[in-house]
């Protein structure tokens, strides 16, 4: 049995992440075993035993600060890398929106910056000529629609540093004409068993519209970003060939990628 390892980056901030991840696993994959580690709020962490290991979402800025969980993070980053470099059997590690950015920085993809403005709702994304390829990301339309919710971006890509670590940019920020002068990096393949994305793949149509529908967060979204956000928002959460689509290709593709490297039988999705 596979063993998965949840560092869950919300710090106690309520979300729906967590529990669409749990829903994915326990309903999909019932033969990968998963254990939460609270690195922000309880400096739990995960050691090197797990084969899988999903980072999640989270609050605050990326970049790095001065809080005591943030070296042990790092530290575990550097520790998988490695192992993988000089290990035939490879740890697996899925960065969610939150840990992305910090995964950025930490291996020199790009720049963090704040947005223009924040991002909030179901928006396409545009797959670049490797994400065409990619074995995970290649199972959606070009472009895609995804949940994404984030107030900061990762620009200006690093090319020399992506060559020289064999990284790959999959997928950018999609705007019509290109009107953006930076166009955010929205998924990246750091090596061949570590994937990271800045939207958030776990998200569920149904998840979503419950979440939302509640009255206070309903207000709390409307007031924030106005009403036509949120019924576009909702508008697009009920669309089965978007959010729904990359709910059941993206992280159900790596998981599946990773117990066929991992093992003989391979965990599919049911």
């Amino acid at each position: 049995m596979l063993k998965a390892a949840i560092i869950d980056m919300y710090d106690g901030t309520p979300n729906l992440g967590m529990g669409s991840i749990f829903r994915l696993l326990d309903q999909q994959f019932p033969d990968i075993r998963y254990e939460v580690f609270d690195i922000r709020g309880k400096s739990e962490v995960p050691s090197l035993d797990f084969d899988i290991y999903i980072s999640t979402g989270g609050p605050g800025h990326p970049l790095k600060g001065n809080e005591a969980w943030e070296k042990d993070y790092y530290q575990l980053l550097d520790d998988i890398w490695f192992h993988n470099e000089v290990h035939g059997s490879r740890k697996f590690l899925f960065f969610i929106c939150h840990s992305f950015q910090i995964a950025c920085d930490h291996f020199g993809i790009g720049s963090i910056t704040p947005r223009p403005e924040d991002s909030f709702g179901v928006f396409r994304v545009a797959k670049t000529a490797k994400g065409r390829e990619d074995q995970i990301l290649s199972a959606l339309p070009d472009p895609f629609y995804a949940a994404d919710f984030r107030s900061f971006q990762v620009i200006d890509p690093n090319r020399q540093q992506i060559e020289q670590m064999g990284a790959s940019i999959l997928a950018m920020e999609y705007h019509k004409n290109h009107e953006f002068p930076h166009l955010a990096i929205m998924a990246v393949r750091f090596s061949d068993a570590i994937y990271g994305v800045q939207f958030h793949p776990e998200a569920y149509p149904e998840g979503m519209i419950e979440y939302f529908q509640q009255e206070k967060r309903k207000k709390v979204v409307i007031e924030q970003f106005g009403r036509a956000t949120y019924e576009e928002m909702m508008f697009h959460a009920r669309d089965p060939i978007k959010v729904g689509l990359t709910n059941k290709k993206v992280l159900p593709g790596f998981l599946e990628y990773a117990s066929r490297s991992l093992t003989c039988y391979p965990v599919t999705a049911d």
